[in-house]
C-alpha cells in the first residue's frame, strides 16, 4: 500500500437517548442484518454537523439536534480494507417523518434500552456502536464550538 495514499474515511454517527431508549437502525450489510447508530459518510462541502443532521434524517425519518461530541474514534474495517475516523454526536430528535424515504440497505429504525444493546453484541455493525453508547452513558460531552 501506498502509504501517501492512505487516508481514514470520514464517517458522524447520532447518539440519541430518549425514554431510556437509543434510536438505533438495523441494516442490511455484507455480513447480513446489522445494528449502527444512524451514521454514514462525510459528503463533500458538508460540515461535520451538516453530515449528522442529514445522515440521521436518510436513515431513519427523525430530524437530529445535535448538542454536543461524545467523541472522535479511530477503528480498522473489517479484513483492514478501510479505516474509519467515526465523530459521534449526542443530541436530539426535533421533528420525525414517517413517510419520508429510507437509505438504501436500512430496514428500520428501532429504538433500543442500554441493555438490549449491549445484549446485541454479535450483531452490532462495529464495535464503535458500544463503544459511542457507553461514552454518552458515561456523560462525555464536548462542546460544538470545539469544531471548526
Amino acid at each position: 500500500m501506498n502509504e501517501r495514499a492512505w487516508k481514514p474515511n470520514v464517517t458522524v454517527a447520532a447518539l440519541v437517548l430518549r425514554d431510556g431508549r437509543f434510536l438505533l437502525v438495523e441494516e442490511e450489510t455484507e455480513a447480513g442484518i446489522r445494528i449502527n447508530q444512524p451514521a454514514g459518510h462525510l459528503e463533500h462541502g458538508e460540515t461535520l454537523l451538516e453530515a449528522v443532521v442529514r445522515e440521521c434524517r436518510e436513515e431513519t425519518g427523525y430530524d437530529f439536534h445535535p448538542q454536543s461530541l461524545v467523541g472522535i474514534y479511530l477503528r480498522p474495517g473489517a479484513q483492514g480494507r478501510m479505516t474509519y475516523l467515526r465523530f459521534a454526536f449526542a443530541g436530539e430528535v426535533v421533528g420525525y417523518d414517517p413517510e419520508s424515504p429510507l437509505d438504501t440497505g436500512i430496514i428500520a429504525a428501532r429504538w433500543m434500552t442500554p441493555e438490549a444493546l449491549r445484549a446485541a453484541q454479535e450483531k452490532l455493525r462495529s464495535p464503535m456502536v458500544q463503544e459511542c453508547a457507553l461514552d454518552y452513558l458515561a456523560g462525555r460531552r464536548l462542546p460544538l464550538r470545539i469544531l471548526r
